[in-house]
């Protein structure tokens, strides 16, 4: 019995080969959860299917810029992310163009995205000076919502051993954040 190929062996083997049954199965494998991602950004399913289409072709057309620094599922999440922030910014700005009654109440609903997108962005930067294995540790347990019993499964770890890395990975973190960024640590 072959084992499945890893997110990593499937994008070295679509690089060399340029044979789309590799990203395909990249494909079938995230579909879903970036769909789903964009659904809640955009509260329209048919929206949500479009963005996931052209998320996938961006991913496609720079997978050869993909670093290995983090998982392929965090850096496909991050792109995910942005993609929906930039057409969200897009909508945004064609709606304040007619400066109406609902001018003010759209720059109001407009500052929380823009502080989130900021914050993450400031974490980001964090979160390149921990170690490639407590981000994917943090991407397991976080954007994959995987429970702690299979996240030890994955790592070949012990359940308390996972707990206190997320522990101290989450400490490490904080700090990092609070250092860089002292006036706006929670």
């Amino acid at each position: 019995m072959k084992l499945p190929l890893k997110d990593e062996e499937l994008i070295h083997l679509y690089l060399n080969t340029q044979e789309g049954n590799y990203f395909e199965h990249l494909y079938n494998r995230y579909v879903s959860k970036v769909y789903q991602r964009c659904l809640s950004f955009t509260r329209d399913a048919v929206q949500a299917q479009d963005f996931t289409q052209d998320i996938f072709v961006r991913v496609l057309t720079k997978l050869d810029r993909f670093q290995e620094r983090s998982s392929f599922s965090t850096w496909l999440y991050a792109i995910s992310y942005n993609y929906c922030m930039d057409q969200l910014r897009t909508v945004k700005r064609l709606d304040t163009v007619s400066l109406d009654e609902n001018y003010a109440q759209t720059v109001i609903d407009a500052e929380p995205a823009v502080s989130i997108e900021y914050q993450l962005q400031q974490l980001a930067s964090v979160m390149d000076k921990i170690a490639p294995s407590e981000v994917r540790l943090l991407g397991l347990r976080y954007e994959q919502g995987l429970p702690i019993d299979e996240i030890a499964r994955q790592l070949h770890l012990k359940d308390s051993a996972v707990k206190m890395r997320l522990k101290r990975t989450r400490e490490k973190l904080r700090r990092l954040y609070e250092q860089a960024y002292p006036a706006e640590a929670c």
